[in-house]
């Protein structure tokens, strides 16, 4: 077992200083506020590092530990940190000593003055963290802060420094070709998944792939910006929101006016952003961006479902007319303890055009189930192969289908 990992001494003399300087009749938000100017804002640069350094040792030791997610503060989190690793959280009583106050002033400490401001107006605040490790390799964040109970806590993920090879996911090639901007020029690409689906990873290996081998102009719009990319046959611009950029509709339609060949972004959350990006693809740009679904049929009707119903109808022919792919994915526990990627994928054929644009949305799944010839897979189908290949459990077939009556039906036969 690790070594019980607290802050430094110095660190954690500090903090105590630090915390006893809190008044104890302030709640809330008045407390963070005091906190944020009176403590942070009035340390000395080096205090400030030294916080800074402390916390990014324990962050490396929790890396060596494969962790994907890391939550802290909070009163859910008693004072402990909690890890996600192979998909299961749980709290580590190796790491100690992360109390209610000692988290703010961490937190508070990461932040700059804007993000801070704009924390505590929203209650919220999505932002990154880097660290870099004793050889000079630096190692990004995306993180999440928030208010539980009047109290700040935050997750951390942890963000893979090693791009995934386009290959290692076994695309059809007629499916590599709509991912490729050297086949399709324009349309609308997603990424589709739960939180910790793999999604960032996916939306990446794409970006490497036209940026090794086709050349553009990729814009990406972030929030927050994960996996940096470096130009190579393509000019890479990445911009975050909330520091680049006010939302990612306003960096969806700026960007058409920085003559960008494929605009990523990051998440389509709102009508507006949908919108924009519908827009876009519609003018002839690429464009890849996510979703929280877990299915093309979801897909379908969440961007359709998300407009003003006098909007529905423009909107259902328009993305009938642009969407090119919906790859929807899941991480699955395997046999050994690891996760692999079960996905299901769906390429616009001019049959699931018709059944958009008709309202037939319920006749997709059969279409996708026929569809192998142009690479498309249910997800059913993708979970009982990786069953029959022995890398799943036939519980975990079960488990993670869409489809439980369809899982069950192809499992009869496998």
């Amino acid at each position: 077992m690790m070594e019980t990992s607290h802050y430094s001494n110095d660190s954690a003399s500090l903090l105590a200083t630090l915390v006893h300087q809190i008044p104890g009749q302030l709640r809330g938000i008045e407390r963070q506020r005091f906190i944020g100017e009176m403590i942070v804002d009035r340390m000395i640069e080096e205090d400030r590092q030294e916080l800074r350094d402390s916390v990014d040792e324990i962050f490396h030791k929790i890396q060596q530990l494969g962790a994907s997610d890391i939550d802290l503060g909070g009163n859910g989190c008693d004072g402990k940190l909690w890890l996600r690793i192979n998909g299961i959280k749980r709290p580590f009583p190796d790491f100690s000593n992360f109390d209610l106050d000692n988290v703010s002033i961490v937190i508070q400490n990461l932040l700059t003055e804007v993000q801070r401001s704009a924390l505590f107006q929203n209650r919220n605040l999505d932002f990154s963290h880097s660290i870099t490790d004793s050889s000079g390799l630096s190692h990004h964040f995306r993180a999440d802060a928030y208010f539980e109970m009047d109290a700040l806590a935050a997750n951390f993920r942890i963000i893979d420094t090693k791009l995934r090879s386009i290959d290692s996911y076994q695309f059809h090639p007629y499916v590599l070709s709509l991912l490729s901007l050297m086949h399709t020029k324009e349309g609308l690409i997603l990424i589709t998944g739960i939180t910790g689906s793999g999604k960032s990873s996916t939306l990446d290996s794409i970006v490497d792939f036209n940026n090794s081998t086709v050349d553009g102009h990729i814009s990406i719009i972030a929030s927050p910006l994960e996996f940096i990319h470096q130009s190579k046959r393509c000019l890479i611009r990445q911009r975050e929101v909330g520091r680049d950029t006010i939302s990612f509709k306003s960096g969806t339609v700026e960007a058409l006016r920085q003559d960008p060949d494929i605009i990523v972004v990051g998440e389509m959350r709102d009508p507006e952003t949908i919108t924009a990006a519908l827009e876009a693809a519609d003018s002839g740009h690429k464009v890849i961006s996510t979703l929280h679904t877990s299915s093309s049929m979801e897909s379908v009707e969440r961007i359709i479902g998300e407009m003003p119903s006098s909007e529905q109808e423009r909107i259902k022919l328009r993305l009938a007319t642009v969407l090119k792919c919906v790859v929807s994915q899941k991480l699955v526990p395997t046999l050994t303890g690891d996760l692999t990627l079960a996905r299901e994928v769906m390429v616009m054929l001019p049959s699931i055009q018709a059944a958009i644009r008709n309202n037939n949305i319920e006749e997709i799944y059969q279409m996708i189930g026929e569809g192998g010839k142009f690479g498309m897979t249910t997800m059913e189908q993708h979970l009982k192969s990786l069953y029959t290949s022995r890398k799943i459990s036939i519980e975990t077939a079960e488990n993670y289908a869409n489809n439980k009556r369809m899982m069950h039906q192809l499992l009869k036969v496998a």
